[in-house]
């Protein structure tokens, strides 16, 4: 069964739960200004909650007890489920759909799976295989168009060209 259609914020809140029993206020820290992913994805504390909720909603995660708070309240720990867990593992090699969402996805998504020692290769392989017909579209559009079109043409054929280059580098 497929899970219903996720925002980035939730599944990169599903993935950060989906890394062990945590807390929001744990994941808030992670996607914090200062914090690993935060510096490529921020997320505010209210919308990680949101998130979880919404996911706990959903049944891709659930209440998994409790743990002292840093001189603070008690937490409360969330886990992924078995379809949370399968709908992060199969969402994290799924290639980034839209040139526009390259820098934010394909980062976070890079940064999740060397979070959990992953190989990174299936997701690259995936997105360069998504991207080479991408590509052949913008040069053809690209060729036919005026004005701004052809501005627009070759701002997505140069950001898909110089994507290509990042995957081949970090291919190596």
């Amino acid at each position: 069964m497929e899970p219903p259609p996720l925002s980035f914020t939730e599944w990169l809140v599903l993935a950060l739960v989906a890394e062990g029993p945590t807390h929001g206020f744990a994941v808030a820290r992670i996607t914090g200004a200062s914090g690993p992913v935060g510096a490529i994805w921020q997320v505010p504390k209210p919308l990680v909650y949101r998130a979880c909720g919404r996911l706990s909603d959903l049944a891709l995660i659930q209440r998994a007890g409790t743990a002292p708070g840093d001189g603070g309240p008690e937490r409360n720990l969330v886990a992924a489920t078995p379809a949370g867990l399968a709908a992060v593992q199969a969402w994290l090699v799924r290639p980034v759909g839209h040139i526009r969402d390259i820098r934010s996805e394909l980062l976070v998504k890079l940064a999740l799976l060397d979070r959990a020692g992953v190989s990174p290769g299936p997701l690259l392989d995936a997105q360069r295989d998504h991207l080479i017909p991408i590509i052949a579209g913008l040069e053809r559009r690209l060729d036919q168009a005026t004005g701004f079109d052809h501005t627009l043409a070759s701002w997505r054929y140069e950001t898909a060209q110089a994507t290509m280059r990042f995957l081949q580098a970090v291919m190596r």
